[in-house]
Formats: C-alpha cells, structure tokens, sequence
C-alpha cells in the first residue's frame, strides 16, 4: 500500500489526538437493509430507513433472499425507497434458481420502478451447505448477470468482493480474477463482505491494485451485538472473528444496551482507522437497525440535516 505524507499526517493525527477529534465528515456512506418478512419487521425497517436518510447516503441497498426466496419483497421494499423518500435505492439481484428470462423480468420490473442501482450477486444456494449450482438457462455467474444487465439498460451495478477470500474460490488469485471480471463485464464498484480488523481490507486493497484494479472498492461495515449471530454469517462467508472480539461481548447476554456501546466503539474505532487509511467511503449493513450506523457516522463527522425522531427518542430514553 502506497501511503501519501496526507495519510502519514492524518494517522499521525488519529494517534496523538482523540481519537475521533475533527474527523472532516467527508466520508460517503451507504446502507443496506434487509426485506421485511412480515408487518412488524416493515415498520421497523422503515423506521430504520427514515432514521438513517437525512445522513444523505450514497444509496442504500436491499437484500435478495437465498433462492430468490424475497424476490416480491424486495421489490417492494426498493420500490417504496425510491417513490417516499429522497434516497437513491439499489435492488439485489442474484442468479439462483431462476432462468435469464425471469432474472431479466424482475430487472425490467426495477427499471419501471425507477431503480437505476442493482447490486449483483451470484447467491447463496436455498439449502445451507450445498454447492451452488446454475440454473438451467440461467446466469452461470455474477460475472455474466452484470453483462446480461448491461445489455438490457444502463443500470449502475455493484458486486461483491472477499477480503478474505470467497470460500467457493480456489485461490485468492482465482478470487480477484472473478472479481476483476465482474467489474470488466459493467459494474462500477464492489462492496466488500464485512471483516474486523482495518489490515484486512488494507491487505486486499493491496492485492487489488497489484491485478490491474482501479475500481472503487467499498469496505462493508456489519457493527456487531450478537456475536453468536455474527459467527453463523461468518462462517458462511469465510470471515474471521477475532478472539478479542468474542470476549469483550462475554457476560453482555443480558445487557443489550451495553452491547449496542461495545458494538458501536468497535465498528467505529475500525471505520477511524481505515480513514486514517485513506479510506472515504463506507457500506453499513445495519441489519435494520439504525442506531449503531447512525452512531458510527456521527463519530467520523458525518451529519444529519436533522436528528431523526427515532433517534432522538431513543436519546432520551
């Protein structure tokens, strides 16, 4: 990693002061939610949305369930971001389980609705543990679904990239080649799946520049309060969860607000540092929940025009 005298000045910076002094909040961020499974998981996500959107986000994102299993919900939920709120809202899209005829409808679907953004992906397989398969007259991979998008409108496209290595990959090599593909077929940025320690993510920006890739590479940030949830969407995504992390949370079961602090310190202190990297953007996946992007945001400067109801209330409480 090429480090310029402003990257020395700002680390020495973040060294010697406080650590979260005179951040410049030049930062952009995004945020992505996942589908409501029913009425009372909507309202809360939309409470999460309208909290998060006077930070004035890059865009924010919505997931695609395993299988398409959220296909409709997704719609809907991307949908409403984009016709009630001044957010510019991006629509995942994977390749399971549906042929290239359906994929393109449901993105003829988001084109109609006014979505420009999709995040493309190749998923996760709908049973747990089995090896991805391509559907029979579907996208083969993320690769050849960016392309199929771009053929069919000029959607903006983000994929996904692995700082530490996708576990279907058979090397890192084999890795940042699937990557560089995805981009070399249309999408404009990757998102990284998250990670927990700022040497992660500077180590495979490293490895991406040496393969010839200039693409922005947007670290994903998931603030962690259940550590045992957490190692369930590590294990699947080959992340590592370092052993200090397991144990600042010991003894927090029972005391969820201590555990949204401990949380939020965290996340932040790595998001401090990857600024301090250079850093300018960052992906929050805020699992619906948007006190601890909201804190996190506010620590390196970002500002909202006006503190959210939701916010505020849970302030006082």
């Amino acid at each position: 990693m090429t480090i310029s005298i402003n990257q020395l000045e700002e680390a020495r910076r973040a060294l010697e002061a406080p650590l979260f002094a005179d951040v410049a909040g030049d930062a952009l961020v995004s945020f992505e939610f996942f589908p409501p499974k029913n009425d009372k998981m909507e309202e809360a996500q939309w409470e999460a949305v309208k909290a998060l959107e006077p930070l004035g986000p890059q865009f924010v994102s919505v997931t695609y369930g395993a299988g398409g299993s959220t296909r409709e919900r997704t719609h809907a939920a991307v949908a409403r971001i984009e016709r009630e709120t001044s957010l510019t809202a991006a629509a995942h899209l994977t390749c399971v389980e549906a042929t290239k005829e359906e994929i393109n409808e449901v993105a003829e679907g988001y084109w109609a609705a006014g979505i420009r953004h999709i995040v493309a992906l190749r998923g996760d397989p709908p049973v747990m543990g089995t090896k991805f398969v391509s559907h029979p007259g579907g996208y083969e991979n993320a690769a050849a679904l960016v392309a199929g998008l771009k053929q069919l409108h000029p959607f903006e496209v983000s994929v996904a990239a692995y700082p530490e290595c996708h576990p279907d990959s058979r090397s890192v090599e084999a890795d940042l080649d699937n990557l560089k593909r995805k981009l070399d077929a249309g999408a404009s940025r990757a998102i990284t799946q998250f990670f927990f320690s700022p040497e992660t993510y500077f180590r495979f920006r490293d490895r991406v520049a040496a393969a010839g890739i200039t693409a922005e590479i947007l670290p994903g940030i998931l603030p962690v309060s259940n550590v045992a949830q957490t190692r369930k969407f590590a294990a699947m995504c080959n992340a590592e969860i370092p052993d200090w992390m397991g144990r600042l949370f010991e003894g927090l079961d029972d005391h969820p607000g201590t555990r949204q602090l401990v949380a939020a310190t965290i996340a932040a202190e790595m998001c401090r540092k990857l600024y301090a990297g250079g850093v300018r953007g960052f992906h929050f996946y805020t699992l619906n929940r948007a006190e601890l992007s909201f804190a996190i945001c506010h620590l390196l400067g970002i500002r909202a025009k006006s503190v959210p109801a939701t916010i505020a209330t849970a302030a006082a409480a």
